[in-house]
């Protein structure tokens, strides 16, 4: 019974293994997002990234590059 349980969480680290490595490309990010605002017929608008630390007037709404960037949105101009 050891043995089956101790196998099931190998294979199940080895499957998610990859997924928790994947980074997202902020300039991905970025686009998808950009999509999806423009799609709620918001016209004026920026998106910038910005290091993960970095103070920034506007609304986080990504983290990219492994949660060392993020994309900060803010209405207007």
């Amino acid at each position: 019974m050891k043995a089956i349980v101790a196998g099931l969480v190998v294979l199940g680290t080895g499957l998610a293994g990859p997924a928790w490595a994947q980074k997202k490309s902020c300039e991905d990010l970025k686009a998808e997002i950009d999509a999806k605002i423009r799609k709620n017929g918001v016209e004026k608008f920026t998106l910038d990234i910005l290091e993960a630390g970095a103070q920034a007037e506007g609304k986080v709404v990504g983290t990219c590059d492994g949660g060392t960037k993020k994309i900060v949105y803010k209405r207007g101009s």
